[in-house]
């Protein structure tokens, strides 16, 4: 698996298949194994590019001075231009959306398309981002995720009617439980930060190309429900997909669906 030296880091990501690029950018807390469901599909027409963030995987820590998302979307199009790639298409789901929508802004004209999933560009809501924050300062402090916190975090990426003895919601519990503290105090919660202490961005979404861009939503998405998702398609005035029994982590959730909605909309 290979590395790209970002910002004094080691930057990991899965580079698979041939063909027109797609660029994968995962949800916090999780790798790009997230995304192998699609990899698999998307990788048989498409040469999938998918990065793990910060502290996340194999990548590094977080690269010293990084202030917001904005860095992020500037990391990424770093790692296109070492891979000497010009064009692709960008899907990200969380906040892989939120540094998604940054980079089709600052460069439109190599974002071929656009798919934000289960994200929101917007500022947290101050209620949402304090509690989050609580969060925080809590596994900061303790240098773990405990049982009780884990009992907190993990069931937010999926439907409420999720069984918590499946194979998907156990490993993610017990790869957030597995975290180190120094990985954790370095890059995880400083990430965290960054990402729900986020500017907003809604007032420039009518810049970027409606027909070039969907917004997609799990049906029972708790942090980023489907209102967020109505909202951020009306000012790009672009369409929206809801994708039906699935919560945050949408495409784990129901992979089939989305691979098939994936591939329509690529092939446009």
């Amino acid at each position: 698996m290979p590395f790209a030296t970002i910002d004094g880091q080691p930057l990991h990501y899965l580079d698979q298949g041939q063909g027109p690029v797609v660029l994968l950018g995962s949800s916090y807390l999780w790798d790009h194994t997230m995304w192998a469901p699609q990899i698999e599909v998307l990788s048989r027409h498409y040469r999938v590019i998918a990065l793990d963030l910060w502290g996340h995987g194999q990548s590094g820590r977080l690269p010293e001075g990084m202030t917001s998302l904005d860095d992020l979307a500037r990391q990424a199009l770093t790692l296109m231009d070492h891979l000497d790639i010009d064009c692709f298409h960008l899907v990200g789901l969380s906040v892989g959306g939120m540094w998604g929508a940054r980079l089709a802004l600052a460069a439109p004209e190599r974002v071929q398309s656009l798919v934000l999933m289960d994200t929101y560009v917007g500022v947290e809501p101050e209620p949402t981002r304090l509690y989050y924050f609580s969060l925080f300062d809590k596994i900061e402090a303790i240098g773990s995720i405990p049982e009780p916190l884990l009992d907190i975090v993990v069931p937010i990426f999926f439907r409420p009617g999720i069984d918590p003895q499946s194979a998907l919601y156990q490993q993610f519990r017990a790869t957030l439980a597995a975290l180190p503290t120094e990985r954790l105090r370095d890059s995880i919660v400083p990430l965290g930060r960054i990402i729900f202490g986020r500017d907003d961005i809604l007032p420039r979404l009518h810049a970027l190309d409606a027909k070039g861009t969907v917004v997609m939503c799990g049906d029972q998405d708790k942090p980023r429900p489907p209102s967020e998702a109505l909202e951020m398609a009306e000012l790009i005035g672009c369409a929206r997909v809801l994708i039906p029994e699935a919560g945050h982590i949408s495409n784990l959730e129901n992979p089939q669906f989305v691979n098939e909605a994936l591939l329509e909309f690529l092939r446009r």
